[in-house]
């Protein structure tokens, strides 16, 4: 017998299938058919067995029609830090897509650990997930892919790429977005660029690394080695390296920072240095966020749409799920000039 649970202030009995089809009047297979969406049933039949439904209270059992079809109508995504509002956009556009497709999004966090985002997976399994997007800690830990792999589901991963797994991947064109941002701060004299961004370990870092050298290569400048920090995504990392750069007796003249939490921890690094950005230096942080103005600077950006890489990732999943072949997307960035990438050359001027 299937059965619902009763939502009405009248009864705590729950209610059954049986008690839809005798209030519409109709046979039980009627009442499956129009909950269950079934194409071959007329309006007027429908109409008639949900407001049975609705009159009622009748609610379907989830994990029965779970059982009956395969398919749990829910979808897990895994990010490294929910603390940070860029994972927060392309979260709520996933879940937005998916929500119009009938989905529920379970949200997991990893905090950047590789340990906890194994057991997310492995959670994720038991729950037996239509499918997944995840933001990957590292490409590079052979017990991911192999939890992963047993998950048989369709994934699709966020700036990650790994060898061997068929999986769809939404991409960021880091490479052009950093070269055009250091390009600019070396046509306009500086050749003492700080850089500081994630772990090689990812994507990522790695694009926006090959942008950077590549810019210092087509000028033709001496590449500072010295001034490249590359380690976490993180507030700490960022205000601990940004101090140590900007204490160098050789200091920059001009900072990329990249993601918004070691953006953040380099503002919070030049305030308690005394420095300001388009004025004491030139900065260009990698990412937008709304409340970096409250530091009470225009700043310049290398931009990328977190609202299309939600929309993209949930939409490469739908069509994983439909029987469609992994795939590739790359979305653009954009390097958006602003105060900050004046400063920090007193004698020289663009």
């Amino acid at each position: 017998m299937q059965k619902g649970r009763a939502t009405t202030k009248a009864s705590t009995t729950p209610v059954t299938i049986h008690d839809v089809a005798a209030r519409a009047g109709v046979a039980i297979s009627s009442i499956s058919r129009v909950l269950s969406g079934h194409p071959d049933v007329s309006e007027r039949m429908r109409v008639k067995v949900l407001k049975a439904a609705d009159d009622l209270g009748y609610e379907p059992d989830f994990f029965a029609q779970s059982l009956r079809s395969g398919a749990t109508k829910t979808i897990g995504f895994i990010i490294r830090d929910i603390s940070n509002p860029f994972f927060g956009v392309i979260a709520q556009c996933c879940e937005q897509v998916l929500r119009k497709a009938g989905y529920s999004m379970l949200l997991m966090n990893s905090d950047g650990d590789v340990a906890t985002e194994n057991t997310n997976i492995s959670q994720l399994r038991r729950r037996k997930i239509d499918g997944l997007i995840a933001s990957l800690v590292s490409e590079d830990v052979p017990e991911l892919q192999s939890a992963l792999e047993k998950l048989n589901a369709p994934v699709v991963l966020l700036d990650r790429k790994l060898i061997g797994f068929n999986s769809s991947a939404i991409l960021t064109n880091h490479h052009q977005g950093i070269e055009d941002a250091t390009s600019d701060l070396i046509s306009r004299g500086h050749t003492r660029i700080a850089f500081i961004s994630g772990s090689t370990r990812v994507y990522t870092t790695r694009d926006r690394l090959k942008g950077f050298k590549s810019a210092y290569k087509k000028a033709g400048v001496a590449y500072p080695t010295d001034l490249v920090s590359l380690g976490k995504f993180d507030a700490e990392f960022g205000e601990s390296e940004t101090k140590r750069l900007f204490t160098l007796k050789d200091r920059p003249t001009a900072l990329i920072s990249g993601g918004i939490g070691s953006t953040a921890g380099s503002m919070r690094g030049l305030k308690k240095l005394g420095l300001i950005p388009g004025k004491d230096l030139a900065f260009i942080a990698i990412d937008e966020w709304p409340m970096f103005d409250v530091f009470g600077q225009q700043y310049s950006s290398v931009y990328r749409d977190a609202a299309m890489i939600g929309r993209e990732a949930a939409a490469a999943l739908l069509e994983m799920m439909n029987g469609g072949s992994p795939r590739t997307i790359v979305v653009e960035t954009a390097y958006i000039v602003r105060e900050s990438s004046a400063g920090g050359l007193k004698a020289k001027k663009k």
